[in-house]
């Protein structure tokens, strides 16, 4: 993880940067992804997308600026946070139902970590 250090390895939470020189920024959860951001290890304008793993689809990267994500205690990710990704909205607001939590789009979860 470029935040962490640490080594990659749930299949179901990690994040990646793309830069527009087409370097590819790898993290082992989506909190880490958004620490970086915030510390401010990478200029907005150098990066070309921003991408999360789908929950419901471990090891598939979704375009994080369209994703919805759950915040729940009861879905513990790798760096604690508890932040969840879902290509679907539709199932993010299941997963809310099912584990409670609060659900927030990729602009409220980045003001959550400014």
């Amino acid at each position: 993880c470029e935040q962490c250090r640490m080594v990659l390895t749930d299949k179901k939470y990690g994040a990646e940067i793309i830069t527009k020189k087409g370097k590819s920024l790898k993290f082992d959860a989506a909190e880490c992804m958004l620490n970086y951001l915030k510390n401010k290890k990478i200029e907005g304008n150098d990066v070309d997308s921003y991408y999360v793993i789908n929950l419901t689809e471990p090891g598939v990267l979704i375009n994080a600026v369209n994703a919805t994500y759950l915040i729940s205690p009861e879905l513990r990710s790798p760096m604690g946070e508890d932040i969840s990704a879902f290509a679907d909205r539709n199932m993010a607001e299941k997963y809310l139902n099912d584990y409670g939590g609060v659900n927030y789009s990729w602009d409220e979860l980045r003001n959550k970590f400014k």
